[in-house]
Order: structure tokens, then sequence, then C-alpha cells
């Protein structure tokens, strides 16, 4: 069994993203994007500018139905709620298309949040925009910046998804730290585990 929790993966399903095509450490978030209104679970319109504080922003590419997601989304959501009292936002992403993924549409979104006790915004990435700008290829991943907005950890949240009580590296914990002592960030690439986005067509 690999350290991320899962032994079996399923080609196009389940993997691994690569940083090709990712955003790269020290990147800011995708100027192209910054400013996208998207759909919030509250039914407000919120963009990736609203979102940022102070501290920073934690981007989560996410979704409903993936196995992976929801191995590590009470963890996420944990960390997401403690994150904004630190002054860092976070907003969770759905990317995936619905008519692919039914579970990903917007009133199971909107219960999915309801029940998860989250604080912070779940939003509707309508065509997807937001992910390809990332260059996001899989569920869940994790982009956070620093409070200039520079890229300074991306990938996954820890590394084992199936058991909490096994993880050994907490990468978003401890980039996080890091960040906010001004000091080095151990690890700031990881591999992103989970399914695969379903991409809606572009227009």
């Amino acid at each position: 069994m690999n350290r991320f929790g899962f032994g079996l993966v399923v080609a196009g399903v389940l993997g691994v993203a690569g940083s090709a095509g990712a955003l790269q450490i020290g990147a800011g978030i995708p100027a192209a994007v910054l400013e996208t209104e998207m759909r919030n679970v509250d039914g407000e319109m919120l963009t990736l500018s609203s979102a940022q504080d102070e501290g920073g922003l934690l981007v989560v590419f996410s979704c409903n139905a993936c196995p992976w997601a929801q191995a590590w989304k009470d963890r996420i959501v944990a960390s997401g709620n403690q994150l904004l009292d630190r002054g860092i936002g976070v907003v969770m992403v759905n990317s995936n298309d619905p008519a692919v993924v039914p579970d990903d549409d917007f009133e199971p979104m909107v219960a999915a949040a309801q029940a998860s006790g989250m604080r912070f915004p779940y939003v509707v990435d309508a065509d997807s925009s937001v992910a390809r700008a990332f260059g996001a290829t899989r569920t869940p991943e994790l982009f956070l910046f620093n409070g200039a907005g520079e890229l300074v950890y991306t990938g996954a949240f820890d590394d084992d998804a199936k058991n909490p009580e096994a993880v050994e590296n907490r990468y978003l914990e401890a980039a996080v730290e890091a960040m906010l002592a001004g000091e080095p960030i151990a690890e700031p690439q990881t591999p992103s585990i989970g399914c695969s986005i379903k991409f809606r067509e572009k227009a």
C-alpha cells in the first residue's frame, strides 16, 4: 500500500498529478481568473481576489463524489476553518461537469457544505476555467498562496488519505506554519493524489 492510503489506482479515475502544466512555486494567482465570479453555496457570487486575506489564500480543488476527496474532507474542512481564524482566506472550488458527475451539481454541493460544517466558500467553477488556469487536474488538489499572493505550496493535504492516525507528513500544516513564520517550506510541492477533474467543455 502506498503512503497515501489507497492501494489500487484506477486509470482515468484515480491517479497522481505531476507538476507539468500546474502553477509553479512563486507564481501568483492566475490573473485571467483572479476576478472570475463564481457562485458560492450560499447563492452569492465571489472571486478569488475577494477571498484573499492578509495572511494568504488557500485554494482547494475538490468535489463531492471522489473517494479521495471524501477521505480527506473532514481534515480539509477542519484545517480550512482554522486557517480563517489565522487570517488566511480559504475557498473550495468544484470544477467538475455535473452532466458527467451529477453529485457535483449545485444542490448536492449545498447539502455537502452544510453537512461538513465548513465556514469557507464552496464555489462552482462554471466553465472549469479556474482549474485550467491553475493547471489543476485532481481532486483534491491544494494551492497555498502567501500574503503577497505568491504560491508557496501545492499538492496533497497530507500523506495518508485513508487513515488519519497513520499520517506521517502533514504537508499543508507544515507549509502554513513555515509560511507564517517567514521560514522556507521544506516540501513546497507534493504529488496530488485523487480523481481526475471532469472538465466542462470549452464554449
